[in-house]
């Protein structure tokens, strides 16, 4: 496939800290990429560098063949970039942002007549269009930057984090709209906090202290987990965990709420044993099972043996 992004050994300095460090990635046309890691691995730096707002320290990057060192302004037109604070105009009414936008991308009267609607359509904001921008839900806003976003009808969409601090079904909603948008094209790379929402690119990219340490598909970084999950759901999770954390054949133990997923080197093996202990220390659980590994547990395995 056609790659539109390329960057080799790419570094971003700011004073004494390295944010970037020697990222070499190659993104296709028409890719739903998802960059993950934790606070301060680099991913939104990396946003910034790709969309032209900052300066390459060292290393090579192209967008659409346009050579960042050279050419950063020449991108601008091509990307649209949503940076993860809400960065709209509070007092301007839905459609007195968009039109702001489309002037400013120099987009006719007449295809920002034609755009504002079907995107306020797409967006799901037609009878708010009236509304100060300052008075929408946190949902409505993210959307509403989305739409400002996509006023030039840009080729390559960058999103940093967009759906953080909405409520699950905005969420879900604003995925549904970069899901049609990827169906018709548009390369997007956007950084996640969430690894369901990761699940959903076609490749996902681990940056870790700035360095890119993982880029797969999720299936593949799925099966790179070595061992089995095994999934229990106690009356008690802290005692239990206390329990069967240090167990023979135990690699991890994860918590996710009052669930506990340990990795083990042999779920066949080890659910048994697990489950005789357990009822040995008296320990009532509601479930225990070998379940399916899941990008979290996967990203969670991965920065530890990084951390190790």
């Amino acid at each position: 496939m056609t790659s539109i992004i390329e960057t080799k050994d790419l570094i971003r300095d700011f004073k004494k800290t390295r944010a970037v460090d020697g990222l070499t990635l190659s993104i296709a046309l028409g890719e739903l990429f998802g960059l993950v890691g934790p606070d301060g691995a680099g991913k939104t730096t990396t946003l910034r560098l790709l969309a032209g707002l900052l300066d390459v320290s060292e290393g090579d990057a192209s967008v659409l063949g346009y050579d960042l060192k050279e050419k950063a302004e020449s991108i601008k037109p091509h990307v649209g970039y949503m940076a993860q604070q809400f960065s709209l105009y509070g007092e301007l009414s839905v459609m007195e942002n968009l039109q702001f936008f489309a002037e400013l991308f120099d987009v006719t009267p007449k295809d920002m007549a034609e755009r504002t609607e079907r995107l306020l359509t797409f967006a799901g904001l037609t009878e708010f269009k009236k509304r100060r921008a300052v008075n929408l839900s946190g949902g409505m806003q993210k959307k509403l930057a989305l739409a400002c976003t996509l006023i030039h009808e840009p080729e390559i969409l960058l999103l940093d984090e967009p759906t953080t601090g909405v409520d699950p079904i905005s969420r879900r909603e604003f995925w549904n709209i970069l899901t049609e948008l990827h169906l018709q094209g548009t390369t997007i790379i956007v950084s996640t906090p969430y690894m369901d929402e990761a699940d959903r690119c076609s490749r996902v990219g681990l940056m870790y202290a700035g360095k890119l340490v993982e880029c797969d598909s999720p299936k593949n970084i799925r099966e790179k987990l070595e061992g089995d999950v095994i999934e229990i759901q106690p009356e008690d999770w802290q005692k239990a965990l206390k329990t069967v954390a240090g167990l023979s054949g135990v690699r991890e133990a994860q918590t996710y709420g009052e669930s506990i997923h340990l990795l083990v080197d042999s779920g066949k093996r080890r659910l048994p044993e697990i489950e005789r202990v357990l009822k040995k220390e008296k320990l009532a659980y509601r479930s225990i099972r070998i379940a399916p590994a899941r990008m979290e547990e996967a990203f969670i395995s991965l920065i530890r043996k990084l951390e190790a």
